[in-house]
């Protein structure tokens, strides 16, 4: 299917009221550092802390009225919006989660009335337990990014951005399966198609990047990351983000492990912010020289604040961190 403005735009209407309208924050310590006027838009101060309730609440509120059961997979953020639209609409909620989620966010999920059900070492393990899941009467699969609702609900974000900063010409993008990307590119393409949409994304086990470099969907080996919530794949069969990903981002940019954490320290100290790794990775690209000649106003999107407190206290201490099969050496914060 081909999707449109119109798509967001409805979106918009079915989750107003549902659904914080966060705010478009100035950012002087990035702007200083950037040479151009920085903003940063905070999707972190979503009731479930993350962006990801946009599109689980448009899906949500689309789903056949002889629904009993909402599933999903995620890395969480995406299982507990979902979690949170299901409580609303007075339905059962199952997420399907790899053993590399974070148990705060496993938690999380938890507590909003959902079950959760571990399976496998990858995001693509939980989907196919999902997938055989919706097999069953009642039961609705909402994608964490290939769905048209999902899309557009996450479309809404660059709606928001581009009426409260109507000259901004950069938009640096959290990318992972692609629904915000897509949908945010979208939005802002369709509105003034000169911005520049940059999707950016950590440097091990980038499904989106690969694919797109391959030319067609493909696997990759998931690893953990302070990125968490980026890993996983786009799935083979994907029907919408990979060829709207293609289509409209003008860029992807890789960071580092070591990038992430310096960008998770900057926007602590700088900013007295938290945001989990996913969230700063468009600040990470800016600090670390890999987005050199930037064209402002820039925004970034800090897509989630639903991050490993003992995780965070290490890196805001300047901490070694073991993540995974890497040893991520630490450094006290100075600016």
């Amino acid at each position: 299917m081909q999707m449109t403005l119109a798509d967001i735009l409805a979106a918009r209407k079915a989750i107003d009221g549902k659904v914080v309208r966060t705010p478009l924050l100035p950012s002087g310590f990035l702007t200083e550092k950037t040479g151009v006027p920085f903003h940063m838009k905070m999707e972190s101060l979503q009731p479930t802390g993350a962006f990801k309730l946009r599109g689980a609440t448009n899906a949500a509120r689309n789903v056949p009225f002889e629904t009993t059961t909402l599933t999903c997979c995620s890395t969480g953020n995406h299982g507990r919006g979902v979690a949170h639209a299901a409580r609303q609409l007075g339905l059962k909620a199952v997420v399907c989660m790899s053993s590399l989620v974070p148990q705060t966010k496993i938690d999380a999920i938890r507590a909003l009335g959902a079950q959760v059900r571990i399976t496998g070492n990858s995001q693509d393990d939980a989907l196919e337990e999902c997938r055989q899941l919706s097999l069953g009467p009642g039961i609705r699969e909402i994608s964490p990014f290939d769905g048209p609702h999902v899309i557009a609900g996450q479309g809404t974000v660059g709606l928001e951005i581009l009426e409260d900063l109507p000259d901004v010409a950069t938009l640096l993008v959290p990318l992972s399966g692609g629904g915000l990307a897509a949908g945010v590119a979208l939005a802002a393409k369709s509105i003034n198609p000169s911005i520049k949409v940059i999707g950016v994304t950590m440097d091990r086990g980038a499904a989106m990047d690969a694919s797109i470099k391959a030319g067609h969907p493909v696997e990759v080996t998931e690893v953990a990351s302070l990125a968490d919530s980026l890993g996983g794949g786009i799935g083979l069969d994907n029907k919408l983000s990979f060829s709207m990903c293609r289509d409209l981002l003008d860029a992807i940019v890789l960071v580092t492990e070591e990038d992430i954490y310096r960008a998770m320290q900057v926007l602590y100290f700088e900013e007295r912010l938290v945001a989990e790794g996913a969230a700063v990775v468009g600040i990470a690209a800016c600090l670390s020289g890999k987005l050199a000649d930037l064209t402002g106003p820039v925004a970034t999107i800090i897509t989630g604040r639903t991050v490993d407190m003992i995780q965070f206290t290490e890196v805001i201490g300047g901490r070694d961190i073991v993540l995974g099969d890497k040893l991520l050496k630490g450094a006290p914060y100075a600016p």
